[in-house]
């Protein structure tokens, strides 16, 4: 795989190349943590890539749902984007304010709505910016143009199916979150939340397929990664985190190593953390 590759992730220098193009739009996912202290939106409004959107990732969901950020209905994310002026034949490039962090889960999320033609900034903004590339504070012109929507419902899992799969062991569980919240020694950032991880999960925290310039690892370097925390990659595997934003790192890492059988479960510890009926387990067990 190339290093640019615009289903999966390209440079700022192959951004900068195709700033330009017609039908390239670009999409700012910024999203942060309460505890973060930072507003992706007002970050936005102050500077962005040129031509970029603001995807709110906690509006684009199912307002329905008491989880946060859950996956949008097809009605939803359809209207939203064409609101946005992003269609079918469009190169669609995400980014977001940490590097990479919540690009990813948008990446997926277009992925689940059968539009592949997306790619994550590698480094996101804070790489853009700091290589003295151009930014803008204006909104951009925005022109309606209609999406057809496939979703590929093999690509998200519900809370029955990930239960099933830690009993059965028949996929590999893997947890994004840091290592002292996947062992159950760390607060979970919301509140209500059991500390511990899915039995049977093994735990890649996101941060390991990242480079200290928040690019993205190469694939030697990502199966490392996956291999050293004792998955199997010849398993089925099912990403997971706090809330549904992190495990579409693993997702995207698992992805640029050719890994085709993988899905994400959306509820995420926010679900099963708060289920007293689910079983948890604590450290690295």
């Amino acid at each position: 795989m190339s290093a640019d590759d615009p289903k999966t992730l390209v440079s700022t220098a192959w951004l900068a190349a195709h700033l330009k193009d017609p039908d390239l739009r670009i999409l700012d996912a910024s999203y942060y943590l309460p505890a973060m202290k930072r507003d992706g939106r007002e970050e936005y409004n102050a500077s962005h890539i040129p031509g970029a959107r603001f995807f709110d990732i906690d509006d684009i969901s199912d307002a329905r749902s008491d989880l946060p950020h859950m996956v949008p209905s097809i009605e939803k994310f359809m209207s939203r984007l064409r609101a946005m002026g992003i269609g079918d034949g469009h190169q669609v490039v995400v980014y977001d304010g940490m590097g990479l962090f919540s690009a990813a889960r948008v990446w997926w999320l277009f992925r689940l709505m059968g539009q592949m033609d997306i790619a994550v900034l590698d480094g996101g903004f804070p790489k853009w910016v700091a290589e003295g590339r151009p930014i803008e504070d204006l909104p951009p012109m925005i022109r309606d143009r209609h999406m057809t929507v496939r979703r590929q419902n093999h690509m998200v899992k519900d809370v029955t199916q990930v239960s099933a799969a830690s009993k059965l062991q028949d996929a590999e569980i893997i947890d994004a979150r840091s290592a002292d919240r996947f062992r159950g020694e760390a607060p979970e950032p919301r509140a209500g939340l059991r500390a511990g991880h899915i039995p049977n999960s093994k735990n890649v925290p996101f941060t390991q397929l990242l480079n200290e310039d928040k690019t993205m690892k190469g694939p030697s370097a990502l199966r490392a990664a996956f291999e050293s925390a004792g998955v199997d990659l010849s398993k089925p595997a099912i990403t997971t985190c706090g809330s549904g934003v992190t495990a579409a790192v693993l997702s995207l890492g698992l992805t640029r190593i050719g890994k085709t059988d993988h899905a994400l479960y959306d509820g995420s510890w926010s679900e099963w953390g708060i289920s007293p009926t689910l079983p948890i387990a604590t450290g690295d067990a």
